[in-house]
């Protein structure tokens, strides 16, 4: 019995999303339907791992756009890594690992960069590439801290987040949701993070509205109206195990009305009627981790989040 990889091609496509679909860390950022929407963006350099002819595990992955002697899995989504349905665990693991950077030696890549699959996205314990990447050398090269509820376990509302909430309902707003809001959502993102930090959104309005159509069971729209006009909106991402929200926004008359409580509340209630393990608000951090916006960060806690983080690993292959 022995463990190979070979590159991914278009013809594997249903069986790439299948798999994961059984996959413990596979959400739909793996799949295919979701990677193909970068089109030609990337040099696609995936992998399927296999035992005997029998696949055992994905890896999603690309050249790095810039350092094009570098792997990224992936530098098209926020996490990446090995994904498997149980098979590759302790040492199965790393000899996956060890054929991984065998491959990638071999067409002449110096780098790999691997984006860990954050432990709230596990349908079960999958760390066993963290351990294998240690065995191999690799070294943590980032750490982002990411808000998250324990919807089992939610912490204490903070008071000020109680008082932001029944100011909200009190002026009256109210929650519509779906495609047909997400254009003047969007309107207000760009406008406040144009104002706020002088950039635009990673996606534009058609490749947004391009994903909610491809993944309407996956990604949702969820605003906060008052007076027929959008004060505030999340974009939700929806995966087995946690709701992650993906954007957020709000405008100045938004944050008169704390009309993001309203949003917020709204999403992670529907999150646990929907039987999610965990509400996610997203990264905190900037500068590749080494700042943190403790504002923001604060923010988050106060509904109950608790943190975890998202690891980045590098290892050098000119020793395989």
């Amino acid at each position: 019995m022995s463990l190979s990889v070979r590159p991914y091609s278009e013809e594997n496509s249903q069986e790439w999303d299948f798999f994961c679909s059984q996959a413990d860390q596979a959400t739909l950022l793996h799949t295919r339907r979701f990677l193909s929407y970068h089109g030609e963006r990337f040099v696609d350099r995936s992998l399927l791992i296999e035992e005997d002819g029998r696949l055992v595990g994905l890896f999603p992955a690309a050249e790095h756009p810039k350092q094009h002697d570098h792997i990224v899995s992936h530098p098209g989504i926020t996490y990446g890594g090995v994904l498997h349905a149980g098979f590759l665990r302790g040492t199965r693991m790393i000899d996956a690992m060890v054929a991984i950077g065998r491959h990638f030696s071999e067409l002449k890549y110096q780098q790999l960069v691997y984006k860990a699959v954050p432990t709230f996205y596990q349908r079960r314990p999958a760390q066993d590439d963290l351990y294998a990447l240690f065995r191999l050398g690799a070294l943590r090269t980032r750490c982002d801290l990411s808000s998250t509820i324990d919807l089992g376990n939610r912490g204490a509302l903070s008071e000020r987040r109680r008082r932001s909430l029944k100011k909200a309902l009190k002026a009256g707003v109210t929650m519509t949701s779906g495609v047909e809001c997400l254009s003047a959502m969007w309107e207000v993102l760009a406008e406040n993070l144009a104002r706020k930090h002088g950039v635009a959104p990673v996606h534009t309005l058609t490749e947004i509205t391009s994903l909610m159509e491809r993944f309407p069971e996956n990604i949702g729209c969820y605003c906060c109206v008052l007076d027929g006009d959008v004060l505030a909106g999340v974009i939700v991402f929806s995966t087995p195990m946690a709701d992650h929200a993906q954007y957020i926004a709000s405008s100045e008359k938004g944050y008169e009305v704390s009309a993001l409580d309203a949003v917020f509340e709204h999403c992670i209630a529907k999150s646990n009627q929907a039987g999610k393990r965990w509400f996610d608000f997203g990264i905190s951090t900037e500068a590749s981790g080494k700042h943190l916006n403790d504002g923001l960060y604060g923010f988050k806690t106060e509904f109950g989040s608790g943190g975890f983080v998202h690891e980045f690993y590098e290892m050098k292959l000119e020793s395989f």
